[in-house]
């Protein structure tokens, strides 16, 4: 478990270090769009106060708490279930779910809203959505689990 620990815990930096350098460090909350490699990679202003792709926003703030109070739910519970695994693969796969979840509900204890401001397009198609590097961790995480799960070494 103190490996998967680790890797959260490094995600979660990893996440609000990226989080801060853009928006605050950059100034991206006030001017809302800098583009990096354009279209394919450009940062743009969110605050997402529901979940993916925007579900749930614009509810009362009681939603926010809860969508919090989720987060660490599932948190606690995908460390739990960790605990059936050993080596550094499952502790990346697990860690990476963990520190991500942990680094959005971050985001609503402390800004009301989880930040996002990474924005992909391609090929004249613009995406209308953000994300942020939490999301990746813990979508990479979960992919990870679903495709390779049966390759973990497990406890005796």
């Amino acid at each position: 478990m103190g490996k998967t620990l680790i890797i959260a815990t490094f995600a979660f930096l990893i996440d609000q270090f990226t989080k801060w350098y853009v928006v605050f460090h950059l100034d991206l909350k006030n001017i809302y769009a800098i583009d990096v490699l354009p279209p394919l990679l450009n940062f743009r202003m969110g605050w997402n106060t529901g979940i993916n792709f925007g579900l749930f926003a614009g509810q009362s703030d009681v939603m926010r708490w809860v969508l919090t109070a989720i987060a660490v739910l599932i948190s606690l519970v995908v460390l739990w279930y960790a605990r059936n695994f050993k080596g550094w693969a499952a502790a990346l796969l697990f860690g990476s779910i963990i520190g991500g979840a942990l680094g959005n509900a971050y985001d609503r204890v402390v800004h009301g809203a989880v930040v996002d401001f990474l924005n992909m397009s391609c090929c004249g198609w613009e995406n209308p959505n953000v994300f942020n590097v939490a999301d990746i961790f813990v979508f990479a995480g979960a992919f990870g689990l679903i495709f390779f799960s049966e390759k973990l070494n497990k406890r005796a």
